[in-house]
Formats: structure tokens, sequence, C-alpha cells
């Protein structure tokens, strides 16, 4: 299983927020040609990530561009270049249907071919609720083979939509991007691709972002976009399972696997009642903190 739990973006062609970010304890850095760069600066931002994807030590972290979309001057130039540089995945915006996504895969192929990479290497992560459109089509996304996972983007839909605001006065998601956010992680989910949560664009309230993320983590997102470094050891932290859920489930584990011998399927556990769904969330947790289980 990769460990995404921080997907941080750094902007193309920013060496200094590059080299910032590879000192950051991100699992994954998202080198972004989208957003974050100007018209004027797209073609000089391709060329200084293409240079980081080959040159650049990641120390260990995924190696993901997010490309512009498909449909923009950009994009299939953007797939042309950064796909043969060695990405562990490409980032597409802004995706609609299965076919923008048959179609993202198959330039990735091309670049693949030419830059003698094995098929299928490089993967994608979708950012599957940027259009009114695309959350009625996640599910048929999601189960593209290249695609490894699906995150959301608030901001972009409430621009589609005229919207006024994106959170309640309470801080929650208005009904509309709860609905999107809730769709994504099934889609994922059901899919068995990774569903990670969107951004929290207010970088100075680190409390708010660790209440995101903890609602997020048990929701059922296993990881978090991240857009200022003050963010990522927050988002690591939670979503790690912590010493005492880990215990637990290994000794839900081991209890149930004596029960297993005597022929038991479901008992009782710390008072409640334990069975097959137990167990597959024990052993998730187990999973999400590089735990082998036992049982």
């Amino acid at each position: 299983m990769i460990r995404r739990r921080s997907i941080h973006f750094v902007p193309g062609g920013s060496e200094r927020m590059f080299r910032k970010a590879l000192e950051a304890p991100a699992d994954a850095l998202i080198l972004d040609l989208e957003d974050s760069v100007t018209p004027e600066n797209k073609e000089s931002a391709r060329a200084a990530v293409c240079e980081w994807l080959r040159e650049a030590d990641f120390g260990g972290r995924q190696k993901l561009a997010r490309i512009n979309p498909l449909a923009s001057t950009w994009g299939a130039a953007d797939i042309a270049a950064v796909a043969g540089c060695g990405p562990d995945g490409i980032v597409v915006p802004k995706a609609e249907s299965r076919r923008d996504v048959e179609a993202v895969d198959e330039l990735i192929g091309k670049a693949e071919a030419r830059a003698g990479a094995a098929q299928g290497a490089v993967k994608m992560l979708l950012i599957g609720t940027e259009t009114p459109a695309s959350v009625f089509r996640l599910p048929e996304m999601a189960a593209h083979p290249r695609v490894d996972g699906m995150t959301w983007g608030a901001e972009d839909l409430s621009a589609e939509l005229g919207a006024s605001m994106i959170r309640g006065e309470n801080g929650g998601y208005l009904e509309v991007f709860a609905l999107a956010r809730s769709l994504a992680l099934l889609a994922a989910a059901g899919a068995g691709k990774q569903p990670i949560d969107t951004v929290y664009p207010d970088i100075r309230d680190l409390d708010g972002l660790r209440g995101d993320c903890e609602r997020g983590a048990a929701m059922g997102f296993t990881g978090k976009l991240t857009i200022h470094p003050d963010q990522i050891e927050i988002v690591n932290e939670a979503f790690t399972p912590g010493e005492a859920e880990i215990a637990e489930a290994r000794e839900l584990l081991a209890l149930a696997e004596e029960h297993r011998r005597r022929g038991r399927i479901a008992f009782r556990f710390k008072g409640r009642m334990a069975d097959v769904p137990h167990l597959k969330r024990a052993r998730r947790i187990l999973a999400r903190a590089g735990i082998t289980p036992e049982s």
C-alpha cells in the first residue's frame, strides 16, 4: 500500500519553493503546472518541472505533476513532456468523464513508449469534482486501471456553481460540497483507489486544519492535499493511526484468531460484538500504519 498521507503542492518553476518542499516531511509532492503558474510562464515552468523530475533527489517521496486541463492550450504538451521524465503519477484536473481519463491515458502511454518506460508505470491521480458534470461520473473515472487515487476540489466547483460560500458559519461544508466530498470518497473506495481529501485553504488556521483532517480520516480518507509547509505535519499526524488505535487493532485480530480456531467468527470485544467488518477495519488500520497483520 502506497503511503500518501500528505500530498504537497509545489508551484512549477519556483526553485526556492521546490527546495523548501524537499526539506518538508510530505509523503508526495505535486509539481504544479496549472493554477500556480501564469500563462506566460507555462512553458518555462514545464521545463523546470521536467528537470526536477529527472535530476532532483526526492528522498523517497512520490513524484507527481499536475498538468493543465487537457482541453487547454497546454494540457497535451504537458503530458508529452512530463510523463517521459519519470514521475510516479500525473495529477489530472477538471476530468469530466471516462472519455477524458482515456484520452489522458493514451497520451501518457505514448510518452512512456517514447521514453522506453514500462506501460502503466505512470499512474493518474484525479481531481474528480471540479465541474458539476464530473460529480455524476466519479465511479467510471475512478475505475480506470491507470488511476490510483482520487481527490476532489471545492474551489473550482464553487466557481462553476456561482456559489458565494463553501463552508457555513460553523465551519462545516455547505450541503452541495459535503455531497461532492462524500461521493469522491465513495467512488475512490469503491474502485479500490486511494481517497484523498482536498486542501484546507486557510493556511493560518492550523486548529481548523486539524479538525478538518480528523473528520476526513474518520470518514475514511487516507490522505490530504496541502498548500503550505506548516500544514504537513498536522496532516501526517491525523492520517497516521495512533498507538492506542494500533494496539486495539492488534488485540482484536489476535482474539479473532483464537475464536476462529474454535469455529467462531463473531465474538464479544470490549463490551461490543465484533465480526467481519470490524476485522477488516482493524487490518486497514495496521496497513495505514505500515504494519503487516499477523492474522
